[in-house]
């Protein structure tokens, strides 16, 4: 289907590219030590700036893991069933509880980056970032982003379901 295809491609690609992010916080947390520990000098900002590589990283990392199968799963009984059977539990997982969870925190979620837009909320340390509504922004778009990519896998279990009977 057109739009699994057009979900699955655009979670890949943003999925793999900030996965660059993480040199970006590596490098920053360097620079933060030297500055702290070599010059004795504090800096905030690039402080602030690795707390939201690593929110947006891990937010929006939560559908790429979820469609690579890379997200943690206990199977103790899972691992020995047949390929219908983990289809079923695939399907029931994404319906009855992945869907309505994302649902539930981008709704939840979405007034809240409301209100931080309304003030143009920023950090209250001196010198930190002054973006924190485009920080809480990244919540409900990396729920609406999980809830699609649950879908487009809920989507493809059904289709291949139906073709193997």
């Amino acid at each position: 289907m057109i739009a699994t295809r057009i979900i699955d491609r655009f979670v890949d690609v943003l999925g793999k590219s900030v996965a660059w992010l993480l040199f970006a916080m590596v490098g920053l947390t360097g620079c933060v030590v030297v500055l702290r520990y070599g010059f004795d000098i504090g800096a905030i900002f690039l402080q602030e700036t690795v707390v939201y590589l690593h929110g947006l990283a891990f937010l929006v990392g939560l559908s790429y893991a979820l469609q690579h199968d890379g997200h943690v799963r206990v199977d103790l009984v899972y691992s020995k069933m047949s390929a219908g059977r983990k289809d079923l539990i695939n399907l029931a997982g994404h319906l009855l509880f992945m869907l309505p969870l994302a649902i539930t925190i981008a709704w939840i979620s979405l007034p809240y980056a409301a209100k931080s837009w309304a003030i143009l909320e920023g950090s209250p340390e001196v010198g930190g970032l002054q973006a924190v509504f485009l920080l809480k922004s990244v919540i409900p778009f990396a729920a609406i982003l999980l809830a699609l990519q649950s879908a487009s896998l809920a989507v493809q279990l059904l289709l291949n379901r139906g073709k193997s009977h």
